[in-house]
């Protein structure tokens, strides 16, 4: 199999950014016949004529127009692969990240990646905000660096993704609940008033399906949007929330937790950003915080192991 020329990438790019022979060989340093051959040798690999006469100007082909953004990005990233790094000087960074997490993390993770960001880079602030949907818009335009969540089926091809850890679920309820002194049984837990973690009322997930294969339903009393709101609730009330275990942590203080009797899913929690911040010195750092912080929240000494 023939080797691509790679340096094509480069000329493509240029012209397709001036859509000119002749802007593109001056901004290239070549010579206007030279950059006419290289066209030439680029509608040859592509197989499409790329940039065609209308009148006076060339016009680009619906192929150039597809390939414009792919070929820029690619050029970028290897631009950004052949300049020699920066070193970064934590001590001198000065600059505010933004984070969009549920509030399960925050209240879980957040201290401790705090104290690991101040004690590291005193000049870098966080900012958390709460993450209400998957669309992954804030991160494409750059209001947000960084966000953890489950990877769905609707985010975007394009975004980098990093494991965190994975987590399972629990029940909890208020400390003197009346599944806290009887062995808990599919039945005993799905006849009691359920609040829904979901911005959809009247959602069913895997839970409900392990439920319904035994003729069992949940009776939902309240929905939800957040971990915390959930907890709030059940420890001032006899409702029931199914939380995630891990997630939730430091936010179970006088409840009690029990396995859930039925088959639960596990899910992966990640870390997702822009490819644009990939090679961003800072950026990895603070995904290396991250990653740290998840892999041992433990380490500020305000947790115990489970």
């Amino acid at each position: 199999m023939t080797k691509p020329d790679l340096n094509l990438l480069i000329t493509l790019n240029v012209l397709l950014a001036e859509g000119s022979v002749v802007r593109a060989a001056q901004r290239l340093g070549l010579s206007p016949s030279a950059m006419s051959r290289a066209l030439a040798r680029l509608r040859q690999t592509t197989g499409d004529p790329l940039l065609v006469r209308a009148g006076r100007v060339l016009v680009a082909t619906p192929r150039a127009l597809e390939l414009r953004e792919q070929v820029s990005q690619l050029v970028q990233d290897a631009t950004s692969v052949l300049r020699p790094a920066e070193k970064l000087d934590l001590a001198q960074l000065t600059r505010i990240f933004t984070l969009r997490t549920s509030d399960g993390f925050v209240e879980n993770f957040g201290a401790a990646l705090l104290a690991r960001v101040s004690r590291d880079a005193p000049g870098v602030q966080l900012r958390f905000i709460q993450k209400m949907n998957k669309d992954s818009a804030l991160l494409r335009d750059g209001s947000v660096d960084l966000e953890t969540g489950v990877v769905g089926a609707a985010a975007s091809p394009e975004l980098r993704t990093r494991a965190l850890f994975r987590d399972g679920f629990i029940g909890v309820v208020r400390a003197g609940h009346g599944l806290s002194s009887a062995e808990i049984t599919p039945a005993r837990y799905a006849a009691q008033r359920h609040i829904i973690i979901s911005r959809r009322q009247g959602h069913k997930g895997p839970l409900d399906d392990s439920l319904q294969l035994l003729g069992l339903e949940r009776r939902a009393a309240a929905y939800v949007d957040g971990i915390s709101t959930a907890l709030a609730l059940a420890q001032g009330s006899d409702l029931v929330a199914t939380v995630p275990e891990r997630h939730t942590l430091n936010l179970r203080t006088g409840m009690f937790s029990f396995p859930l009797p039925v088959t639960s899913p596990i899910i992966t929690v990640s870390m997702l950003w822009h490819p644009r911040m990939d090679a961003d010195s800072a950026h990895r750092w603070l995904r290396q915080c991250v990653l740290d912080i998840c892999g041992n929240p433990y380490q500020d000494g305000t947790l115990t192991s489970p």
